[in-house]
C-alpha cells in the first residue's frame, strides 16, 4: 500500500509554551511527556547525557504517536510525520542514526515514519545525581515488569549474574526493588516518564512501540553502567510465534524478537558509539520450560509468581464484582495457562474472568457476575486460540515450509549464527510447543470451547 492511502498523523513536539505548527497535532514536553525527575536522575547514575534524554523524548512521543492514532479496520499501517526538539540534531540527522531509527520502528510496528530533528529552544534541566552501588561492576541489564518472563528470567539471570545484573522497570513499583542479603537495594531503575493525550484520548491499543520502549530504556541503562548486555526476559513462543503466526490479521509481532533487536543495535552504535548486545537466554525454550526452571530454584516453594500478570486487556474489561483479574482468554492469557500447567502448576480460577476453559461454551466459561461480554473478547478468545494451535501444528504444513525456512534465515541473520546451527533449535521449540499444546488440550476435555475452536483431529 502507498503512503498516500495510509491514514496518517503529523504530530509536532514542542517544549512549553510552544505551539504546534498548523493542521498538525501539538505533544507537548511537560503536558503530553511528563518526565519524572527522581526517576530521571536514576537513569543518569554515571553522568548526564542530553543525547539519551533525547532518546528518551523520542520513545515517549513514538508512544504518543503509536497509541493517539487508531489503526484502520482494513488493513494495518499508519503514516506518521513526527518533528522533535532534541539538543543536538545534527548527531539525530546523521544519515546513518537515521536509517537505523526509521528501519527499526517500521519494522516493529508496520507503519511509515518520517521523523525530522529541530534544535531544542532551551536546554533540559539536568537531574540531580544518584549513584548506584555498583561494586563488581554490571555486567548485564533486563526490562522488568509484572510478566510471568520477566520475572522468572530475572531470577534466573539473578543466579548468574548476582548484583551485576542492573534492572530495567517499566513502572513506577518500589517495592519490587530486590535487595541484597544486608538488605541493601540492588541496582533497579523506573520508568521515568508518563505520556497522556491531553484534551484528546488515546485510541490504539495494540502498543507495538512497546518494544521500542523496552529497548531504549534497557539499552540506555546498559549504556550508562558501561554492561554492554540487554537480556530480553522472553521464552521462544513470544518472542518467535507472533512472526510465524499472527493473531488474527494484525501484522507480525517483532517486539522481542532478535530481529529487531538487530536493529536496535545498529541503532545504538550510531547514535552513541556504543556496542549494546540484545541476548536471549531463553528463545530455544517454552514459556513452560522457562517456568519449570525457575521455580526449581525454590524446590517449587515459590509464590511470587502468582503475583504476575500476563493479561494486556484494560482494568475496566477485566473486573469482578470490582476486582480486577485477568481476562483468561486473550492470546498471552492463553499462553499463561498452557505455560502454569506445563510446569504442573496451578492457579486459582479465580485468578481469570474466563475461570473455566473446560466449560462446553464460551458464555459458560466465564465467571460469575460477570457482565461486561463482548463479541470483540470473543474474537480475542478465538484468535488467542487458533495462534497457539496453529502454532502447534506449523511442522506439519507444507505451505508452511517456507515460512519456516524465512524464519531460520532471519534468526541466523539477526544471531549471528548458521541456518544449520539455528534451524534445528527452531524444530525442537516448535515440537515442545506442540507436546504441551497437545497435553493441555487434552487437559482441558473434548467438550472444551477451547478445544472444539481448536483442530479437533490435530488435539485428539
Amino acid at each position: 500500500m502507498s503512503e498516500d492511502k495510509l491514514p496518517g498523523l503529523q504530530v509536532d513536539v514542542h517544549e512549553a509554551g510552544g505551539r504546534a505548527r498548523a493542521g498538525r497535532i501539538s505533544c507537548e514536553i511537560d503536558t503530553n511527556l511528563i518526565f519524572k525527575t527522581h526517576n530521571l536522575a536514576a537513569y543518569f547514575f554515571s553522568k548526564w547525557d542530553p543525547a539519551v534524554f533525547d532518546l528518551m523524548l523520542l520513545a515517549a512521543s513514538v508512544e504518543f504517536c503509536d497509541r493517539i492514532q487508531r489503526r484502520p479496520a482494513l488493513g494495518w499501517g499508519r503514516a506518521f510525520e513526527l518533528r522533535l526538539p532534541v539538543h543536538d540534531p545534527h548527531v539525530w540527522n546523521r544519515k546513518s542514526v537515521s536509517e537505523a531509527l526509521h528501519e527499526a520502528l517500521e519494522l516493529l510496528t508496520g507503519d511509515q515514519w518520517k521523523i525530522t530533528f529541530v534544535k531544542r529552544k532551551t536546554p533540559a534541566d539536568e537531574p540531580a545525581q544518584q549513584l548506584f552501588h555498583l561494586d563488581m561492576g554490571a555486567e548485564a541489564v533486563i526490562p522488568f515488569s509484572d510478566g510471568l518472563d520477566s520475572r522468572a528470567v530475572g531470577a534466573l539471570m539473578a543466579e548468574e549474574y548476582g548484583g551485576r545484573l542492573i534492572r530495567v522497570r517499566l513502572g513506577s513499583k518500589k517495592k519490587d526493588q530486590p535487595k541484597d542479603p544486608s538488605g541493601r537495594r540492588q541496582p533497579f531503575m523506573t520508568l521515568p516518564y508518563k505520556v497522556k493525550p491531553g484534551a484528546s484520548r488515546f485510541v490504539e491499543s495494540s502498543a507495538r512501540s512497546r518494544g521500542f520502549k523496552f529497548a531504549v530504556l534497557s539499552g540506555s541503562a546498559a549504556y550508562f553502567a558501561k554492561a554492554g548486555k540487554v537480556i530480553v526476559p522472553e521464552s521462544g513462543q513470544g518472542a518467535i510465534g507472533p512472526t510465524l503466526v499472527p493473531v488474527g490479521q494484525a501484522y507480525e509481532d517483532y517486539r522481542n524478537h532478535p530481529r529487531f533487536m538487530k536493529h536496535m543495535t545498529a541503532f545504538f552504535k550510531a547514535l552513541l558509539g556504543s556496542d549494546i548486545a540484545f541476548v536471549f537466554p531463553r528463545l530455544w525454550f517454552t514459556k513452560g520450560e522457562t517456568l519449570k526452571e525457575y521455580m526449581a530454584l525454590s524446590s517449587g516453594k515459590d509464590t511470587e509468581w502468582l503475583k504476575t500478570r500476563s493479561c494486556w486487556q484494560d482494568n475496566r474489561h477485566v473486573s469482578v464484582n470490582n476486582q480486577r483479574r485477568q481476562c483468561g482468554i486473550c492470546a498471552a492469557c492463553m499462553l499463561r495457562r498452557l505455560s502454569v500447567y506445563a510446569a504442573n502448576l496451578t492457579e486459582p480460577a479465580d485468578m481469570y474472568v474466563w475461570e473455566n476453559l473446560s466449560a462446553p461454551t464460551f458464555d459458560e466459561g466465564v465467571a460469575e457476575g460477570f457482565d461486561k461480554r463482548t463479541r470483540a473478547q470473543r474474537q480475542y478468545a478465538i484468535a488467542g486460540t487458533l495462534h497457539l494451535d496453529h502454532l502447534a501444528y506449523l511442522k506439519r504444513s507444507r505451505a508452511a515450509e517456507r515460512s519456516l525456512d524465512l524464519a531460520a534465515f532471519q534468526l541466523a541473520r539477526s544471531l549471528d549464527e548458521s541456518e544449520a546451527v539455528i534451524r534445528p533449535k527452531l524444530d525442537r521449540l516448535l515440537s515442545q510447543h506442540q507436546k504441551e499444546w497437545k497435553s493441555y488440550m487434552t487437559s482441558l476435555g473434548p467438550q472444551s470451547f477451547v478445544a472444539q475452536w481448536a483442530d479437533n483431529d490435530q488435539c485428539a
